[in-house]
């Protein structure tokens, strides 16, 4: 996630633009583009989607507060969406830019196991995954 705070009002208000520096972002991370869609909003402000074959890279950006919050969102081995971020602070000109990184995707147990339990004396099946191999919280 990047937060870009202090950046060119004029740049985050121009939808071809925004569109342009996102496709190019994903391209500069080594991402596999499906299509992408961005919709400018009246009076100001912009929201967009590169959608990749590993995920999506998204935009909502606020003009008048020269704010742009960003969602690199990834799988797999071949990206590089530290190349990406770096590349969209430099384009959106950020004075003030936040990166933080949040796994997701945190994959189960892959076989689930039978669990009984008794519901107004009605016996059901539960399936419990147990926990996920890996839990990491980012402040």
């Amino acid at each position: 996630m990047l937060e870009l705070n202090g950046c060119n009002p004029k740049l985050l208000n121009d939808v071809k633009r925004v569109e342009e520096i996102m496709v190019a972002a994903a391209k500069i991370a080594k991402a596999t583009i499906v299509g992408s869609h961005f919709h400018q909003f009246s009076p100001f402000g912009i929201s967009g989607v590169v959608v990749i074959a590993e995920s999506h890279v998204a935009i909502h950006t606020w003009p008048e507060h020269g704010y742009a919050a960003v969602d690199i969102f990834t799988c797999g081995e071949t990206l590089s969406p530290e190349v990406a971020a770096q590349y969209l602070v430099e384009k959106f000109q950020s004075r003030q830019p936040a990166l933080m990184e949040l796994k997701r995707g945190l994959i189960p147990d892959s076989k689930p196991s039978k669990v009984s339990a008794k519901v107004t004396k009605v016996a059901k099946e539960v399936f419990a995954y147990g926990r996920p191999k890996e839990l990491q919280v980012v402040s």
